[in-house]
């Protein structure tokens, strides 16, 4: 990037910011208003359940949606890496939607999807949409990754250092008297939930009993991805 160096972000527009600054077991993280997570001090992204051709997973079982849903998520994803120049790119479980979807990418998302990993390392944590990813797709395949005292898995333990997904965590605010429900990144400061980044993902509301049971009680902040900033709300605030 132009006047940018490699792991820093572009300047957020005037009056508006476009992630929340997070600690998770003392590391400083930033909660992008896109649903992914960086690490300045590590140039690493993350980004949760793509869930890349869902689309024509339906399809195939006879629910017709809209079969543009990889390519949206796919130019969302190389949007937010344009903004941070990652070294490292986690995607961490249910990247694809099924065990086959990785054979239904278009050529157009194959090549999108190999650009974005050029000159990357690039982790595929499996998933449980995704548990026996190829192997030859590009990048690498792994359970888990442990960098320094922070955990990143696909399901969450509750785990002190854990970095998880699948849960699509949502909240549900009153703002101006009416109510917006949004998705949302999950923590308490030891622990962090994402949200799905996937562009027909739906969510779960982390008043849901399997919030409750990874942080034990609401003491811990949902930061909201709203239409041009991040907000954050303190669970207990949120339905």
């Amino acid at each position: 990037m132009p006047g940018t160096r490699p792991g820093m972000m572009k300047a957020a527009p005037t009056g508006d910011s476009i992630f929340s600054a997070v600690n998770v077991a003392g590391i400083n993280l930033m909660a992008d208003l896109s649903g992914a997570l960086y690490w300045s001090e590590q140039q690493t992204l993350i980004v949760s359940d793509l869930h890349l051709e869902k689309g024509s997973s339906y399809a195939r079982r006879g629910v017709l949606l809209p079969p543009f849903d990889t390519a949206a998520t796919l130019a969302r994803l190389a949007a937010v890496m344009s903004r941070y120049n990652p070294r490292i790119v986690i995607a961490l479980g249910d990247s694809f939607h099924d065990r086959e979807a990785h054979q239904r990418l278009s050529p157009p998302d194959r090549d999108t999807l190999a650009a974005a990993q050029a000159g990357r390392d690039w982790i595929w944590i499996s998933g449980n949409h995704d548990p026996a990813l190829p192997r030859d797709f590009g990048g690498t395949v792994a359970e888990e990754v442990a960098i320094g005292p922070l955990v990143f898995r696909h399901e969450p333990t509750g785990a002190v250092g854990e970095v998880a997904g699948h849960l699509h965590p949502k909240a549900r605010v009153t703002a101006r008297g009416r109510s917006v429900e949004r998705r949302c990144f999950a923590s308490d400061g030891e622990r962090l939930v994402m949200p799905s980044f996937g562009a027909y993902t739906g969510g779960l509301s982390i008043r849901d009993a399997a919030f409750a049971a990874i942080f034990r009680a609401l003491a811990f902040t949902a930061h909201l991805l709203g239409d041009r900033r991040m907000h954050s709300i303190a669970a207990r605030r949120c339905y």
